[in-house]
């Protein structure tokens, strides 16, 4: 996915890259987008396959704030 230059789809404005961060314990993460159904684990609270998870960075507009997500492995922590 090229995101050099987003345009925001509510004003036109430009989009700016950044990504919604995951607080848990002793760490903070970038937010993954996972596929199905959320299934509950005994311990970790919520199941997360890995093979089904895809980082996300989410996209902010500079002039209205609007924000949009997208799922890629490039979107990682590198």
């Amino acid at each position: 996915m090229s995101a050099d230059k987003l345009t925001c789809l509510k004003c036109g404005g430009e989009m700016m890259r950044g990504f919604i961060v995951d607080h848990s314990f002793h760490q903070i993460a970038v937010s993954h987008w996972v596929e199905g159904l959320a299934q509950k684990s005994l311990m970790w609270g919520t199941k997360v396959p890995a093979e089904k998870s895809m980082p996300t960075a989410t996209f902010r507009c500079t002039k209205c704030g609007y924000l949009e997500s997208y799922a890629s492995p490039e979107f990682g922590a590198k």
